[in-house]
This record gives structure tokens, C-alpha cells and sequence, in this order.
């Protein structure tokens, strides 16, 4: 993929340097520090009160308190290097960030609309977000809430080494499958999606789920359209990189890895087979209309 040298993205929003702010594990000793002076004074014992209600609170929203401390606190210590590697990459998402908002823009601007850009955010370990706490585990996550991506950027290795799809056209189809969910969020079709998934019994509301998975797919297909037949950014090779990662994360795939018995039921986002075709029926025609899952006879 010819990617570098391409404009980068100013919506990038880099929380990967853990010293950068005092987080929950640089707070607590200082706390503990200042623990029996605050016990003798009656304004300190109501002090601790309140913050042992604000916590607590927190974590029954799902909000983690010191995280939203640390933002707004003096660095403890000093930022964390990142390798060369991880610096590149960072660099890359933000290239690839950068090209789906011209294609966005331009796609919108065709519907009578105006795009609303995104921010990404780059997080190591675990991160804080409107939709609550979560760990690189869960992958790669779009939160309507803040209207931000989440990526750990170590998850490209995971796509590499752990589902066989390496690439870095298949690393760019995972930055744009998230910013389809950015596109159904800003045209309502995910307000939609929750919509018609009340009162529904949980294999109709997960048939809802991949449908909506599948459209994200193919809106990933509609910016490789552009990207290779507009800007020319696609090397020979690229396509087959984002099918066989669009295969690799497919629930059938999935759920055989596991170990587990295949349950279309409790498919989320699609099979292997779903994914590939609706990525490919983006990328073919280079058209939203082809891109209708949820009014499709058949995923």
C-alpha cells in the first residue's frame, strides 16, 4: 500500500504514553502517603468519604475516576519511548485515518450531507471511553457515545500471528470497517439498528448485529474503492490482504479456532464467507446504494 509520504489525519488523539499523566497506579501511593493526615483532620475524613463515593460510583457507571483524574494531572513521570516500529504505525493509521475522510467527505458531500470526522485514539493495555472501560482484548471498537475509534495498536500483531492476514492493507481494513460504524452512527442507521433489536429474542437481535457488522464491511469496501481507483494507493496484493482478513475474522472461523461448535445464531458480524462478500461488493462497484444490508433478502 502507498501510504507514505499521504496527509495525516489531525484526528489522532495518542494516549499510548503511560507516564505522560499520573494514572490510577501513580495516584494510589501518593494517597496512601497522605492517608493518616487526612484521617485526623475532620475536613480530610470527609475528603476521603467523597472520594470513595465518587469511586464507587464510577465503577457501577462504568467510568474509571482516576483515568479522568489523570487527564487533567501534572506527568509523574517521564513519557514512555516508543520504538520505531510503533511510531511508524501511529504514522500509518493516522495516513489511512486521513484517506477516509476524503473519501467520506466526498460521498457525503454526493448525499446532501456534511461528513463529521472522527477522532481515533491509540491506547496500550486498557482505555477509558463514553462507552466505559475496556482492554486491548476486545479489539479494535467504535463508541457512538464520543463518536471516537479505539485501537491498541499491538491487535496488527494479533491480525498477523494469531488470525494469519498480514498487511498492511489488511491493518488499513480494520481502521475502515471502524469508521463505517462512525458513517451508520452519523447517517442513523445504527440508532435504527437499536431500534428494531427491541423486545427481539437474541438470535433476531444478533441476525440485526451482523447485518450491521456486514454494512461496515462493505463501507470499507467503498473506501478501498476509492483509495485504489482514485488515489491510486493500492500495490498489487492489497485487495487479497483485507479478504483474507475479512475471512480470518469471521464468527464461523472464530468459533472453529476456539475449539467450539459453530452456532449461526450467535453470529455478531457475519461469517467468513458474509464478510468477504460484503467487503467485496463495496470495493467492486464503488457505490453506498450496494452497501444495503439491512434491506437485503439474504446476508
Amino acid at each position: 500500500m502507498r501510504w507514505k509520504g499521504g496527509r495525516r489525519s489531525d484526528n489522532i488523539e495518542d494516549r499510548r504514553r503511560a507516564g505522560a499523566a499520573m494514572g490510577g497506579a501513580a495516584v494510589a501511593p501518593v494517597v496512601l502517603r497522605l492517608l493518616p493526615a487526612l484521617v485526623r483532620s475532620k475536613s480530610g475524613r470527609l475528603l476521603l468519604v467523597v472520594g470513595v463515593a465518587l469511586l464507587l460510583g464510577g465503577r457501577l457507571l462504568g467510568v474509571d475516576i482516576l483515568a479522568l483524574f489523570a487527564a487533567g494531572g501534572a506527568p509523574a513521570v517521564p513519557p514512555a519511548q516508543l520504538s520505531v516500529r510503533e511510531e511508524e504505525l501511529a504514522e500509518f493509521v493516522a495516513v489511512v485515518l486521513a484517506d477516509t475522510e476524503d473519501t467520506w467527505h466526498d460521498i457525503f458531500a454526493s448525499l446532501g450531507r456534511t461528513y463529521r470526522e472522527p477522532t481515533l485514539v491509540l491506547f496500550s493495555g486498557r482505555v477509558s471511553s463514553a462507552c466505559g472501560l475496556a482492554s486491548a482484548a476486545v479489539g479494535p471498537f467504535y463508541c457512538p457515545a464520543d463518536q471516537k475509534l479505539y485501537i491498541d495498536l499491538s491487535f496488527f500483531d494479533d491480525l498477523a500471528q494469531r488470525y494469519g492476514a498480514p498487511g498492511d492493507f489488511a491493518q488499513a481494513y480494520v481502521i475502515a470497517h471502524e469508521v463505517g460504524h462512525h458513517v451508520q452512527t452519523l447517517l442513523g442507521i445504527s440508532a435504527h439498528v437499536r431500534r428494531a433489536q427491541a423486545g427481539k429474542d437474541q438470535a433476531a437481535a444478533n441476525a440485526l448485529s451482523v447485518r450491521q457488522e456486514l454494512q461496515a464491511d462493505c463501507f470499507a469496501g467503498l473506501w478501498g474503492h476509492a483509495a485504489n481507483s482514485r488515489r491510486r494507493l493500492l500495490d498489487p496484493g492489497d485487495l487479497e490482504e483485507a479478504l483474507a482478513a475479512a475471512s480470518a475474522i469471521g464468527d464461523d472461523r472464530l468459533q472453529r479456532q476456539a475449539g467450539g461448535q459453530v452456532v449461526p445464531d450467535s453470529f455478531t458480524h457475519g461469517s467468513s464467507a458474509q464478510r468477504v462478500r460484503w467487503f467485496s461488493a463495496g470495493f467492486d462497484a464503488g457505490d453506498i446504494e450496494n452497501c444495503d444490508t439491512l434491506s437485503a433478502p439474504g446476508v
